[in-house]
């Protein structure tokens, strides 16, 4: 399978951003892994746009669960491939903090996603207090359990687990490699046992504070398929040093 480097730019973005895609893409005409940005949803047609031709993709950062509906504010995952998103981030830490998402929700728009022809990035990543407490990998565990469909009707690629450690996002700090290593195989063991030797083909991304210094060294953990990349991803020229790392792991 290829390398995934997703670049998540939460809420950043306006127009006079789309010059960081633009250098990207010049800089990595034929990457030797597969680049995805998830810019805000008012840049998505646009950069979708930009980037035609190139080996770029262009993701959401949510999708609602329903097609249409009076759901005031809200895009769904068919709004997203229309303005030429090819992937969707459901499920992220923020997500579940800030709007009060439960694992149900996670999962009915995750099979959304799916039904309509994206890429679901599904995320999944303990707090501070649940890994003092020993309780990491219960906590993936019942995430894994909850936010992914009962059965994999749908190509392997087309479903992603994104390991974010919820006290490493934005702090600077990550587990260690020995950490990473340990969660990530136990992420594949769990898939295994669900969904069988598919499983083996669903790419496993690590994201939290992960940058150019260390990217190289996150990428040669076992069962590390990529990352999913916050502020790192906002400039080409910090993205640029992971993706090159993520394209020679």
């Amino acid at each position: 399978m290829r390398n995934l480097a997703a670049g998540n730019w939460k809420m950043n973005g306006v127009s006079t951003d789309l010059a960081q895609l633009r250098a990207l893409v010049e800089a990595h005409p034929a990457p030797n892994c597969d680049i995805l940005l998830c810019p805000p949803a008012t840049l998505i047609a646009r950069m979708a746009d930009l980037a035609a031709g190139s080996a770029l993709m262009l993701g959401g950062q949510d999708c609602h669960k329903d097609e249409t509906g009076a759901h005031t504010g809200d895009i769904s995952a068919q709004m997203l491939k229309d303005a030429g998103a090819s992937h969707v981030i459901v499920g992220h830490s923020e997500r579940r903090a800030d709007h009060g998402e439960s694992d149900a929700i996670v999962l009915a728009k995750a099979q959304a996603a799916l039904s309509a022809g994206l890429v679901a990035i599904v995320c999944v990543g303990e707090t501070e207090a649940q890994r003092d407490a020993g309780r990491t990998l219960d906590v993936i565990g019942a995430q894994l359990a909850g936010s992914l469909p009962a059965q994999l009707d749908c190509a392997p690629s087309d479903l992603v687990i994104a390991y974010e450690p919820v006290w490493a996002i934005g702090t600077g700090r990550t587990p260690t490699i020995d950490e990473v290593g340990a969660v990530h195989a136990f992420m594949r063991a769990k898939l295994l046992d669900r969904f069988g030797e598919p499983a083996q083909e669903m790419r496993l991304l690590y994201g939290g504070s992960v940058k150019p210094s260390n990217a190289a060294e996150i990428f040669a953990a076992p069962e590390v398929n990529g990352a999913l990349v916050g502020g790192a991803s906002l400039k080409a020229d910090d993205f640029g040093p992971i993706v090159a790392a993520l394209g020679r792991a």
